[in-house]
């Protein structure tokens, strides 16, 4: 439609001036006034769309100024006014295509093939959509990974399109590979541990398909800025019409405060804000959750999962003395890597990343919730649970613990905790720089675990033991205790009420099917809190310049206006400005699409 209104404001111009310029007067007044009847029906509709929505917006200036010039017979002006429209309205859709660009890049990654790897070693090609959890997959080189899964071999990835991270990454056996990820090395098997609608890139494209379906609701803050220039410009016309008697004078100004300004570059710049934070790692899914993050004022944060990585990590390792940690590690490891335990997994983890030589074990039994035991070269060794009465010489602190025994006697303690974050110190820094007054964590764990991270981190105010209700309720109270924007930032099911009751809720994962990331306006795609301030940062510079380009475009139609209401400018004169005016607010509005800082 935009096209089409173009094309057909542009033709019945250019023929109306044409037949100007040939003195053939019937026919540029009936081309000029087609032209301005083309754009006074979409118009008249926009302003029907914004009283049925009870709201104001600036486009009844518009729909004004093309009634009153074609009611006065100044149809040049009116298909002025006409192509402006048109043309305003297709820089917006061309600046949507490219804020859009991003997210749109990442649909046309969806995978649609896997390859299923048959017991006889054969692979058969299956759509996507049939792959089931526990299937043994071959993913190619060049391909993208399909589905969720672990790896069986190891991998060379690119991850890029779901973290930013521009090299690509080497994983090992066992480790997650995500579905969206790119292989940039040589084949590799892994087992799915999700189905396509249920992955991480499908939850992505969920997102990205609710970004696009709302509107950009920035408009929001042009019927602001409208409720005050659109009285404004009534005045002026009205004015200029009372003194001066001339009808014409009245129109001109009308048509210098169509108000393209407002109705085309504050969205624009909105949209281009989406555009920035969804390459940095964060969907935002709509207009006014950008403008609602741009004001920050208070920030609560879930600590497991958000402040730290969720998962257990070896901390410490301390053993009786005539014993030495690599080797009791060594020991523990070479036992571990036979137990599908999560502890054993992150024991196995800490021993590749020391690069600890793993020892071949036999005789090994598992008994779960207890530990695991065999042999360990000629050693009995068992690693589980510790008595407690056995750590008279042990100074380790960890929140878990795990004993090494050697003939059943306790030699070692290896520690574990759920470390922070590496970035969350820095990002808390960045938030109280950005702007926001108080930072609170409210987390569901133990005083004493809460208060060492809060501590550490320089969080202002810290909620342990906090249940889903808890956290309902202080979010609550901080709405009401601000006039800024309260942010609420979790990743579990139970942060789900506590998200959808903030201004503005942010989840951590894109897993879209998960209650937080459906409950939240913005979604960390990448697992990494630091996208919160980068996201901020960005909505913060996106409404700078929006208010930028309403400003710009407001300052210079006021100008316009004064001129037509002196009757320097007719209504011809006034389109013919504004049309620039138009131009010079978009432009501006699009360098929210620059990178930043």
């Amino acid at each position: 439609i935009n096209k089409f209104l173009f094309i057909f404001s542009s033709l019945t111009l250019l023929v109306g001036s044409v037949a100007f310029l040939n003195d053939l007067e019937t026919i540029s007044i009936i081309s000029w006034g087609l032209g301005g009847l083309a754009g006074l029906i979409p118009a008249t509709k926009w302003v029907i769309d914004e009283f049925m929505n009870k709201q104001m917006g600036s486009d009844i200036l518009a729909v004004l100024a093309l009634l009153g010039t074609l009611l006065t017979n100044e149809m040049f002006a009116a298909a002025v006014i006409s192509l402006m429209l048109a043309t305003g309205r297709l820089l917006e859709s061309w600046a949507e295509g490219q804020a859009h660009r991003q997210l749109k890049s990442l649909l046309e990654r969806v995978p649609r093939i896997a390859h299923l790897l048959n017991s006889d070693g054969t692979l058969t090609s299956i759509a996507a959509s049939e792959v089931k959890i526990n299937q043994l997959l071959v993913v190619r080189s060049g391909e993208v990974v399909a589905v969720d899964g672990t790896l069986e071999t190891p991998a060379t990835l690119d991850e890029s399109a779901l973290t930013g991270e521009s090299l690509p990454v080497n994983r090992e056996i066992g480790e997650v590979v995500l579905s969206g990820v790119f292989n940039a090395g040589s084949s590799f098997n892994m087992k799915a541990t999700q189905t396509l609608n249920l992955s991480t890139y499908a939850g992505i494209i969920k997102l990205v398909e609710q970004a696009q379906a709302k509107s950009a609701k920035g408009v929001r803050l042009a019927n602001t800025w409208a409720l005050r220039f659109v009285p404004l410009a009534l005045f002026i016309a009205i004015a200029a019409y009372l003194i001066t008697g001339e009808i014409s004078r009245a129109i001109a100004v009308l048509v210098a405060a169509t108000p393209c300004p407002l109705i085309l570059a504050v969205p624009i710049a909105v949209v281009a804000g989406m555009s920035n934070t969804a390459k940095n790692g964060a969907v935002i899914k709509g207009g006014a959750a950008l403008e609602q993050l741009a004001r920050a004022k208070i920030v609560l944060l879930d600590k497991t999962g958000t402040l730290t990585h969720g998962g257990a990590e070896v901390s410490a390792i301390e053993s009786k003395p005539g014993f030495e940690n690599p080797r009791m590690l060594q020991l523990a490891a070479s036992l571990d890597q036979f137990s599908p335990h999560v502890i054993a997994k992150a024991i196995l983890k800490y021993a590749k990343k020391e690069n600890v030589a793993l020892l071949s074990a036999t005789k090994v039994s598992e008994e779960h919730g207890k530990g695991i035991r065999g042999e360990v070269d000629g050693l009995q060794i068992e690693v589980g649970q510790i008595n407690t009465d056995e750590l008279t010489w042990s100074n380790i602190k960890s929140p878990l613990m795990v004993g090494v025994y050697i003939n059943k006697e306790l030699v070692s303690v290896i520690g574990l905790a759920d470390p922070v974050r590496v970035e969350a110190k820095q990002m808390i820094i960045d938030l109280k720089k950005s702007g926001v007054e108080k930072i609170m964590m409210v987390t569901g764990d133990r005083e004493a675990t809460a208060k060492s991270v809060g501590d550490y981190l320089g969080i202002d105010e810290i909620y342990a033991s906090a249940k889903p209700n808890d956290k309902l309720e202080l979010v609550t109270k901080a709405m009401q205790n601000t006039k800024g924007t309260v942010i609420a930032v979790g990743d579990g099911i139970n942060d789900a009420p506590f998200l959808a009751a903030a201004h503005v809720g942010v989840a951590m994962g894109a897993r879209g099917e998960s209650a937080a990331s459906e409950a939240a306006d913005v979604v960390i795609v990448d697992d990494s809190i630091a996208r919160l301030t980068t996201a901020i940062k960005i909505a913060k510079f996106s409404r700078n310049k929006a208010l930028q380009a309403a400003g710009i475009g407001m300052a210079l139609s006021v100008v316009a206006m004064l001129l037509g209401a002196f009757g320097i400018f007719n209504p011809s004169a006034g389109a013919i400005a504004q049309e620039f005016i138009d131009v010079i607010a978009i432009l501006w509005a699009l360098t929210a699409l620059r990178k930043i800082k």
